[in-house]
């Protein structure tokens, strides 16, 4: 059975192949060019712009550079599914700084990719993940993840 991939939040990355692939969406404002991610689609939140402006989707970076990294050895709330009655797998957190628009992103590591693999500078890019897979609604809880440029994971 073929699961349906849907997004956990919608609007905060594409999975389309005619648009380059993977990517996170935030938004820009055409007044001071403040670039968000999330998306904001109400206003600018920047406390320096001089306002008027229109806020504009925008693909952001694949690619970016890891400003740090940690390990996760706790079950984490919703909207993360884990079985309770299992063994816990510990996964690996990182913070890659999207450098074209000058922001940190935070984000699990791709499956097989932990924190010995993972250094401060390293280049990784941004990737689909699955963050749950419910077999009761055919439904793949689709997110995104990083992995190392040019890394088998």
């Amino acid at each position: 059975m073929a699961l349906t991939r849907t997004p956990v939040v919608s609007g905060w990355f594409t999975e389309s192949a005619a648009d380059g692939g993977f990517r996170l969406l935030g938004t820009r404002c055409s007044a001071c060019t403040a670039v968000f991610f999330p998306r904001e689609d109400a206003y600018c939140r920047n406390p320096h712009c001089p306002g008027g402006g229109e806020l504009a989707e925008v693909p952001l970076s694949p690619r970016g550079r890891v400003w740090s990294y940690t390990d996760g050895r706790y079950r984490p709330p919703a909207p993360y599914v884990s079985d309770r009655a299992g063994p816990w797998e510990p996964y690996t957190l990182v913070a890659v700084e999207l450098e074209a628009e000058g922001m940190v992103v935070l984000g699990q590591a791709a499956p097989g990719v932990g924190v010995g693999d993972l250094a401060v500078g390293m280049e990784v890019e941004v990737v689909g993940g699955v963050l749950n897979e419910d077999p009761d609604t055919e439904t793949a809880w689709t997110t995104w993840q990083f992995k190392p440029v040019g890394g088998n994971a």
